[in-house]
């Protein structure tokens, strides 16, 4: 005769309620996912990768989402779904935001978000951060017209990078 496993009706409540977790009220469906953040390396902390029209689009529209104080968040926590609820947006989430409406998708170490990164980098002086864009959006020093400089920037970069690829006009 078999012996019944004493876990089995424990893995099951622990399933069941994993399920549950996912249940919101009112809906069926899991939580959208966040979108994936991807580690550095030190290939993508290169300076000189290679840039394409859509990085310098992503830095114009980033400009145009944070026209003024009114819809800069200064407080970024890297969760973007209350960003886009109130219309305030930190300097990541307005960079994600950005990416998506351009590329469709986001792409975390994509070159012109990297850009962004390395003027904060220059404008810090190395200053160590745990996360660049989030840690100068939020330092108290910070303000709208810093971010402004640090998108500035690396539009510029990428400009000059654009304008000297062959077959460039």
């Amino acid at each position: 005769m078999v012996k019944p496993n004493p876990f089995v009706p424990f893995v099951l409540s622990l399933l069941l309620v994993g399920a549950r977790a996912h249940i919101v009220e009112g809906q069926s469906q899991p939580p959208k996912p966040a979108p994936k953040l991807t580690s550095t390396s030190p290939q993508l902390e290169q300076r000189d990768l290679p840039v394409t029209a859509e990085d310098l689009r992503i830095l114009e529209k980033a400009e145009s989402l944070l026209s003024d104080e009114s819809v800069w968040n200064r407080q970024d926590d890297r969760e973007c779904q209350d960003d886009e609820a109130t219309g305030k947006r930190s300097l990541f989430c307005a960079l994600q935001k950005a990416c998506i409406d351009v590329l469709g998708q986001y792409d975390h170490r994509r070159v012109a978000l990297q850009e962004v990164r390395f003027a904060v980098e220059d404008a810090t002086r190395g200053r160590a951060f745990e996360h660049r864009l989030r840690d100068f959006n939020n330092l108290p020093e910070t303000g709208l017209v810093d971010i402004k400089r640090v998108l500035r920037v690396a539009k510029e970069r990428v400009t000059s990078r654009l304008q000297a690829k062959p077959g460039a006009a």
